[in-house]
């Protein structure tokens, strides 16, 4: 008798999302992952946080992926101990042929989950190893004991589930992890947009508003280029955001900032490349062994909207740029050079629109998330098949 090789049937295998500090519509879990699991034929659930904003900003009525809230819990100790708690009870309740989960604070629960039966898929989004290094508000002993922790967790956790990761790099540490890497959902819309506008003087920068993503850097463009108007879409603390403006000073006027102490939902920031005239879209990050390896996902977003980018001057950034011809990298402690980089895409559009137009030309050839996809679908039909 031979065997039966043939991918297990999707339809009705019930698959759970879990997550205890992503918002619901998170753009890799609901948009990229939850929906292309959808498309392939399972039954989707999204186990998460009750998020208000959330439902105010409403569903796009496209998806099959069901969301399924618990309580949101306040303060992060809470979080980590009942939140995590909600999620596998509802998990649970879901009775799933294969639990995803989202968070290293789930890991206790994804044990628990594997140990009933169930297959169980960690998802790295993010090397929270160095994260937790960076994170200078915590006494540096707290920083290394709680990254040496995560490690030490995290490397557990690879031998007991199946390891998605989100960037090539974290296979350093998850050696036979399957590669879903976060490019972006090609959109007809963006790609019809009218691209790059050199001489409009309009600076975007997407995603969450912090210092070490290069808040007070994009702000600082503001000092030193008259012409310039600096747009930060994205969540941003209100502290922040008032400390943002208070660096721009008299320029607060060309200073726009979009999700001040608010969830920014993924539709805002599509609209925002789909209108189009921009100049360029910003990423210039302070060094930080977080950010230095890491290839960011709004870049291949500016690339889809045919944006040229302007990103700080790190090896695997620089390779990326360089390779494609799609933007101009400059050291991210040198305000003048970020000013000068500016000026050459307003004095040379001709060049910045070739910029746009190659990296728009990259993401239709190779980053686009449908390359992606089908390893996530590959992976679940392996995993039900090794039970």
């Amino acid at each position: 008798m031979t065997r039966d090789t043939r991918a297990p049937d999707t339809r009705r295998i019930k698959v759970a999302h879990l997550t205890s500090v992503h918002p619901q519509r998170d753009p890799r879990i609901y948009l990229k992952e939850c929906r292309a699991l959808a498309d392939a034929g399972f039954d989707v659930v999204l186990i998460a946080p009750e998020d208000p904003s959330a439902r105010q900003a409403g569903s796009d009525g496209t998806s099959a992926v069901r969301i399924r809230t618990v309580p949101r819990r306040g303060g992060r100790i809470s979080r980590m101990l009942r939140t995590t708690f909600d999620v596998f009870r509802a998990a649970r309740a879901e009775k799933p042929a294969i639990c995803h989960f989202h968070d290293p604070e789930l890991i206790p629960w994804a044990f628990v989950l594997r140990l009933l039966g169930t297959p169980v898929v960690y998802d790295v989004h993010e090397d929270y190893h160095s994260g937790m290094l960076q994170k200078e508000y915590l006494p540096r002993w707290v920083r290394s004991a709680v990254a040496l922790a995560i490690d030490r967790v995290e490397t557990l956790a690879a031998r007991c589930f199946h390891v998605v990761i989100a960037e090539e790099y974290y296979r350093d540490r998850f050696p036979g992890a399957t590669e879903v890497l976060n490019y972006p959902v090609v959109s007809d819309e963006i790609l019809e947009s009218p691209g790059c506008d050199p001489l409009s003087g309009r600076l975007l920068y997407t995603g969450s508003i912090t210092v070490d993503r290069g808040a007070r850097i994009h702000t600082s463009i503001l000092a030193h280029d008259a012409n310039a108007t600096v747009t930060l879409l994205g969540r941003c603390s209100v502290p922040l955001a008032a400390e943002l403006r208070k660096i721009a000073g008299s320029a607060a006027d060309r200073l726009t900032i979009i999700g001040e102490g608010t969830y920014v939902d993924p539709a805002h920031i599509q609209a925002a490349y789909r209108d189009g005239g921009w100049m360029a879209g910003l990423a210039v990050f302070p060094d930080t062994l977080h950010y230095r390896r890491k290839i960011l996902t709004k870049m291949f977003e500016y690339m889809m909207a045919g944006l040229p980018i302007v990103c700080s001057d790190f090896p695997v950034w620089r390779r990326l740029i360089d390779e494609i011809g799609c933007g101009l990298c400059v050291p991210p402690n040198d305000p003048r050079a970020l000013a000068e980089a500016i000026t050459r895409l307003s004095e040379n559009p001709d060049e910045a629109r070739a910029m746009g137009r190659r990296g728009r030309e990259a993401v239709l050839s190779r980053y686009r998330w449908e390359t992606q996809a089908q390893n996530l679908v590959d992976l679940y039909r392996s995993a039900l098949r090794a039970g």
